[in-house]
């Protein structure tokens, strides 16, 4: 009863403070969810090109199940991979210029796969300040010497890199992302880039939040900077945003896939993703990289441009709208207004942004229409 009662404390304590979180069953049909018996425009998802309810998806699932079955029965290294895994990776390779691919089950999965299996005790990490959870857990259990480097601050990264360069004879990992999650905003990369050469480090940038929104063929900020070639060591996204799907991997050259594969323990000890998953990236990577996904792009730039000039002046640089309210309780009352007015926009809160940085965190999809868009600006208002 004791130990039931401290729990409870623990949990009182959250809701006194803001930061009370519960998991929220809602009826989706694409961009429209449903609470209870009130119809809501969808402003939380990633599904930033709206494939997630794709047909063509829906249908290489469907025809993935038939032939392979709904499972993979065993981890990669046994007799789990199947033909739609190694397809799925050898696409994703060609797609973002690397020499090889590998999945992973999530996002996490993959940061937790990667970064323990290139660095460790005798080697450094330098990350950016915002750098996603997966990647602060996947450096803190690399064991990996970990410095922070203010936010898209490159002046304190070229310091951090001298200095730990004079310093250590081991291994320089810089982690960034592409597009920081809870801000929307770009990493300088290619200054990031130069700097990694320069001192001879290895660079990990994550394109959760890139992949299909930016780039030519949607492959993400290292695609539009013309950065895609072997100067990034390794691309990192997930394929359940953009993508529609589900899962994470991970491009990069022959020898470090191979490296991850012996080492990663988040790929080597857990059955493999199921193989109707791996067609479903794939088919998604296929319409990201034709007109098509050009076209959803396209749709979802002019969103960007309509809110961002609305409310910064200056079109959005991604698909992401932070609002910054401050106050945990003030997000909350304003997230529960704008579901009273028809839109489900969540309210963000420590420990995933900073403390006194709670805000209001707008996604824009392809699948919106101008208009939803319009009277969510003036429901904001």
């Amino acid at each position: 009863i004791q130990l039931m009662a401290s729990f409870q404390s623990e949990l009182d304590k959250l809701k006194d403070a803001g930061l009370y979180r519960q998991t929220y069953m809602y009826e989706r049909d694409g961009i429209i969810v449903k609470d209870e018996d009130k119809e809501l425009i969808d402003f939380s998802s990633n599904d930033y090109l709206g494939l997630s309810r794709h047909p063509k998806l829906i249908e290489a699932a469907k025809e993935a199940v038939e032939r392979f079955g709904v499972g993979s029965s065993a981890s990669r290294l046994v007799s789990g991979t199947s033909e739609a895994h190694e397809s799925c990776e050898a696409y994703i390779a060609e797609k973002k210029s690397a020499e090889a691919a590998l999945l992973f089950s999530s996002g996490y999965m993959t940061a937790i796969g990667v970064i323990p299996s290139v660095v460790g005790k005798e080697d450094v990490i330098i990350m950016d300040k915002l750098a996603h959870a997966c990647l602060i857990d996947a450096a803190r259990s690399s064991g990996a010497r970990l410095r922070v480097f203010p936010h898209n601050n490159t002046k304190r990264l070229k310091s951090l890199l001298k200095t730990e360069k004079e310093k250590i004879k081991g291994r320089i990992l810089i982690i960034v992302e592409s597009v920081y999650s809870m801000d929307g905003d770009l990493c300088p990369l290619i200054d990031i880039i130069d700097l990694k050469e320069k001192y001879g480090a290895m660079l990990l940038v994550d394109e959760a939040h890139g992949l299909g929104v930016l780039g030519e063929n949607g492959m993400g900020l290292a695609e539009e900077l013309g950065e895609q070639q072997s100067r990034i060591d390794f691309q990192m996204g997930t394929l359940g945003k953009a993508a529609g799907g589900a899962g994470g991997y991970v491009a990069t050259s022959k020898v470090l896939r191979d490296i991850i594969v012996n080492k990663g323990r988040s790929f080597i000890f857990t059955t493999a993703p199921p193989p109707a998953q791996a067609a479903v990236a794939q088919k998604a990577f296929e319409i990201i990289s034709t007109e098509e996904g050009a076209t959803l792009r396209k749709t979802l730039h002019d969103h960007r441009s309509l809110l961002g000039n609305a409310i910064n002046g200056i079109p959005l640089p991604s698909a992401i709208c932070p609002i910054i309210v401050g106050r945990n309780e003030e997000a909350l009352k304003m997230s529960a207004y704008l579901k009273g007015q028809g839109f489900l926009v969540p309210a963000i809160r420590y420990p995933t942004v900073a403390r006194g940085s709670a805000r209001l965190r707008v996604a824009l999809s392809a699948a919106h229409t101008k208009t939803q868009v319009e009277h969510l600006l003036a429901s904001l208002r």
